[in-house]
């Protein structure tokens, strides 16, 4: 299978269609979705909706997308570069496994997926956010090269426990990461 990016302990491919049972198990955790969703996403959602929207993005937008991540035990989560509508830019992402937390892996596919961004698909920014009250995730990006960039707020219909505090957003950009940022 395609390998799109490999670090020390993880191979990132592009999912399949056959790759829906993967995604079930990783969004059916309610402690995965805690801060994105709150609850598990239904499997009809990921299939007629989740998978399909990952597979149109690798053709509409050669070079980013959601890859599956796996470590030699299998697979772990996803990590993913995501067009922005802003020329230049990418939003990285990540979602694992509670089996996977505290293992670094987290840190290590972002590191890579922002220096891929920069070396090998010539953007001039990467941004990532996250509900501020997600340290987890605050952390992984500071660990990341990525620096904290502002505080705002979102409205929902439904908004989550914490919402309150806002969403945060983080980014680095290509002068500030060839500088030495990211090491």
């Amino acid at each position: 299978m395609n390998i799109y990016l490999e670090t020390s302990r993880l191979v990132l491919r592009r999912f399949t269609a056959d790759d829906l049972e993967l995604l079930v198990s990783l969004d059916s955790d309610p402690e995965v979705m805690r801060f994105l969703t709150g609850q598990p996403t239904p499997r009809p959602e990921i299939a007629d909706v989740v998978l399909p929207e990952i597979l149109k993005v690798y053709d509409e937008h050669p070079g980013l997308g959601t890859f599956k991540a796996e470590t030699r035990d299998g697979f772990v989560g996803w990590f993913g570069l995501q067009p922005t509508g802003v020329p230049g830019t990418v939003d990285v992402g990540y979602r694992l496994l509670r089996s996977a937390w505290g293992k670094g892996y987290a840190t290590e596919g972002t590191r890579a997926l922002i220096a891929h961004a920069f070396t090998g698909l010539g953007m001039e920014r990467v941004v990532a956010d996250t509900m501020a009250v997600n340290h987890r995730s605050r952390d992984v990006m500071r660990r990341s090269g990525l620096r904290f960039e502002k505080v705002y707020h979102e409205h929902f219909d439904d908004p989550l426990p914490g919402t309150e505090f806002g969403e945060v957003l983080y980014a680095v950009d290509r002068a500030t990461w060839e500088a030495g940022a990211h090491e």
